[in-house]
């Protein structure tokens, strides 16, 4: 296949589609629909908080160890794909797993097993895009792997409003899993002739941070994300709790949460696939910064409605706002942080290291579960407002920051 054409795009980015799939329907319906099961109804918040915050600690480890396998330890069938293949493997034993554990630490386990398999494909495959598409071309690279993403997210919102069958869910979330990195693995080959990196490990986990462009875009996409998970991991409670009935123009569209907060993440993922593409190329013709400050301003504005008119319908209007501006904001950081890389032959280590900037903000809003159960017992809902007031200060901050990367413009 020719490269940089739209079908090498995808090809290029399929595994992504996968991957986005999957965390969708876990994070946002699957696993806290799956902790609600196992554990006092009191307590759903604090145990959901439990696993984000240990699972995230994993994936903070996970993707610079096994990016600098990737790049110190090439093999004869790569360095990228070798990872993407054992990954994709266990991603389906974990999946499986979670669907039918007994018991919440059960649960626990099968969850830390699906984030190491995560951890071990997406930290090479990361290197993907600065391995093999030249900087002027990034941006588009990146709009489309966002759009990928959020197709995945919109298929994904379908399949869990359409589909009330938890164990069916996981079982086509490992089948889609296989199918993608299959494709990426049979139509995608690899750049030969790049060196492995000589440097050890403590050095080549240092090397990027004394690169003060790269501190800046690992903390601005922190600050952003932490937004993003702080409303994520507890919005299906929030609509549960506060919301409770789901209509939209004088008409039930849900009788579970579960099923709601699936809608609401289906029209958010609408918004961005609408966005992704056109962001990215237009961040190739005019720099990164400006359509990343227009798309952080939306989703810091979209909070707002939430504080004030807790209302599906109103709650599904803002989601498409939101999704707009997080499809634009993705698909251009992505390119801004491949912007500011290193040696080639450290690319896999450097992006493993900025994907702790995605996961780590997950420690952080797993362990505002007791928070927003002790706020909630003292007056009812404040402990959501709470963590909407948080998510906005993010988007806020992680925005007007990136004016300090200075070697983009």
């Amino acid at each position: 296949m020719r490269p940089h054409t739209t079908p090498w795009y995808l090809s290029l980015s399929a595994y992504w589609f996968a991957t986005s799939f999957k965390w969708f329907l876990v994070l946002l319906v699957l696993l806290p629909a799956r902790v609600a099961e196992l554990v006092d109804p009191a307590e759903k918040a604090t145990r959901l908080g439990w696993l984000f915050a240990v699972g995230a600690v994993m994936a903070f480890v996970g993707p610079p160890v096994f990016g600098f396998l990737s790049d110190r330890f090439p093999s004869r069938w790569g360095r990228r794909m070798p990872y993407l293949g054992a990954g994709a493997l266990l991603t389906a034993v974990g999946l499986v797993w979670m669907a039918y554990a007994p018991s919440y630490w059960s649960l626990f386990v099968a969850y830390i097993v699906l984030q190491l398999a995560d951890d071990l494909a997406t930290g090479p495959y990361s290197a993907l895009i600065p391995d093999l598409v030249p900087h002027e071309r990034r941006g588009t690279a990146s709009g489309w792997m966002g759009a990928l993403q959020v197709s995945a997210q919109i298929a994904a919102g379908v399949v869990g409003f359409t589909v009330a069958h938890l164990p069916l869910l996981f079982w086509i979330t490992a089948g889609l899993n296989l199918v993608a990195a299959a494709w990426t693995l049979l139509v995608i080959r690899e750049a030969r002739g790049v060196p492995g990196r000589r440097e050890g490990f403590v050095e080549s986990m240092l090397a990027p941070w004394k690169n003060p462009d790269f501190r800046w875009v690992w903390g601005t996409r922190f600050l952003v994300m932490f937004g993003q998970y702080v409303v994520q991991t507890y919005l299906q409670y929030y609509l549960a709790d506060v919301v409770r009935v789901f209509t939209l123009w004088g008409r039930s569209v849900a009788t579970q949460a579960f099923q709601a907060v699936a809608l609401l993440g289906l029209v958010i993922s609408a918004g961005a696939a609408v966005s992704s593409v056109p962001a990215g190329r237009w961040s190739d013709r005019v720099g990164r910064k400006r359509p990343i400050y227009l798309a952080g301003a939306v989703m810091a504005f979209v909070i707002l409605p939430l504080l004030l008119v807790p209302r599906y319908d109103v709650l599904v209007f803002v989601a498409l706002l939101f999704g707009l501006g997080y499809g634009a904001y993705t698909a251009v950081d992505w390119a801004l942080a491949t912007d500011v890389l290193g040696a080639p032959e450290a690319h896999a280590t450097d992006m493993g290291i900025w994907q702790t900037s995605i996961v780590l903000p997950q420690i952080l809003a797993g362990s505002l579960g007791g928070m927003v159960d002790l706020l909630n017992r003292s007056q009812p809902g404040s402990g959501y407002t709470a963590l909407f007031l948080l998510a906005a200060a993010g988007f806020v901050l992680g925005t007007v920051l990136v004016r300090q990367v200075r070697s983009v413009r």
